[in-house]
């Protein structure tokens, strides 16, 4: 039996415009688009309709299998909670980051890792979840075990995409000791002595095991048809060495020098949504909001506040001159789906999946009334 949804009534946020009229969803997918008509179906109200939003890196599940220290969750529990979170933030496909390469002060191991995957990949199968899912491997390349629990997802067909990163001190989103002390000095609690230390041990590992464990990874990954993406690029040489080892995304470069060499390389380069928000990376790094201004930035993460991706969308197209509400919206569908290689969704047209949300603005908030997923109401 056909199933048929109109939605009637609806601005509608097309790739290079927004549409008055109805949506009809067929089957789930976009069956037809018709502007000024009059149908009968589900009045919208005159709400926003914009593509389901693609996430390509929250690191917002781990939190919810590790609430606390030393406190472990029911990891399909956990993941349930996470999936309802970024459905009614907007967020209709999700990669899911999972560390792979862990250190002394990691809380979580890479057996845990692995456990969240396979309750991800048990609720996909189950049909559990409202957005789907899939898995984007945070690879710390300088942590002596990163290849082993890289060998954990031999195989895994979620895997989409994969950063390599290195926060040793003194480089990259580290530049500066100051504010490395201030996250990593507090977090643990250490003396000035064995401050000192930990960063003694960090650059050395990083200076061991950094370049060894891109050059495997990367390689891995080509022959997967794995998506790769650069972490906390700082400087053109860091792009240079991005773009020869096949990186297609640049993630959160942490200057504009970086962010320029990386978008005139063809890279996508992605910012954090939180970024756009508050004006400023928490790292003291270059502003997402200038970036977006000086044509640089393509795609946008919640990072870690799922709602943070809508709303910046609508932030950007409000208030930064330049930027349409479409263009913003791209920057949160159609771009993220395009990099790594869904095709079948990020745009509303005729013929792609309907990933939909419904949206009424409030104070300059947008506000999340309706998500559906290949035209099944999620949220």
């Amino acid at each position: 039996m056909t199933a048929e949804t109109v939605l009637t009534n609806a601005r509608i946020v097309l790739a290079d415009e927004i549409v008055e009229g109805s949506l009809v969803l067929r089957d789930g997918f976009i069956a037809g688009i018709e502007a000024g008509a009059s149908r009968t179906g589900e009045d919208m109200g005159g709400d926003y309709v914009i593509p389901g939003l693609v996430e390509l890196h929250t690191d917002h599940l781990e939190g919810h299998y590790a609430p606390r220290p030393k406190v472990r969750w029911n990891p399909i529990a956990a993941v349930l909670a996470h999936d309802a979170q970024v459905a009614t933030a907007g967020i209709t496909t999700v990669l899911d980051a999972l560390r792979v390469g862990m250190d002394e002060d990691a809380d979580l191991t890479s057996t845990d890792i692995r456990k969240l995957a396979d309750a991800i990949e048990d609720s996909v199968q189950q049909d559990r979840l409202r957005a789907d899912h899939f898995l984007h491997l945070r690879c710390e390349v300088s942590a002596p075990d990163c290849l082993q629990a890289f060998a954990n997802f031999d195989g895994d067909d979620r895997v989409r995409l994969a950063s390599l990163m290195d926060h040793a001190p003194g480089q990259r989103q580290f530049v500066n000791l100051e504010t490395y002390a201030y996250y990593y000095q507090r977090k643990l609690k250490l003396t000035d002595r064995d401050f000192k230390l930990f960063c003694e041990k960090r650059m050395a590992e990083s200076a061991a095991n950094s370049g060894p464990n891109r050059a495997v990874i990367a390689a891995a990954c080509h022959e997967r048809g794995i998506v790769l993406a650069s972490h906390d690029d700082a400087t053109v040489g860091h792009v240079d060495e991005a773009i020869e080892q096949g990186v297609r995304v640049a993630e959160f470069p942490t200057t504009e020098a970086a962010a320029r060499a990386s978008k005139e390389a063809g890279l996508g380069v992605l910012m954090g949504a939180p970024n756009v928000m508050r004006g400023a990376s928490h790292s003291g790094n270059v502003s997402a909001r200038t970036l977006a201004s000086d044509g640089l930035l393509d795609i946008l993460s919640s990072d870690y506040i799922p709602f943070s991706l809508i709303q910046s969308a609508f932030f950007l197209g409000d208030m930064v001159d330049g930027i349409s509400l479409p263009q913003a919206v791209a920057m949160v569908s159609k771009n993220p789906a395009d990099a790594i290689g869904l095709t079948d969704r990020g745009v509303i047209e005729q013929g792609r999946r309907a990933d939909l949300v419904r949206v009424r603005v409030d104070d300059h908030v947008p506000v999340v009334r309706t998500v559906w997923r290949q035209g099944r109401r999620v949220a």
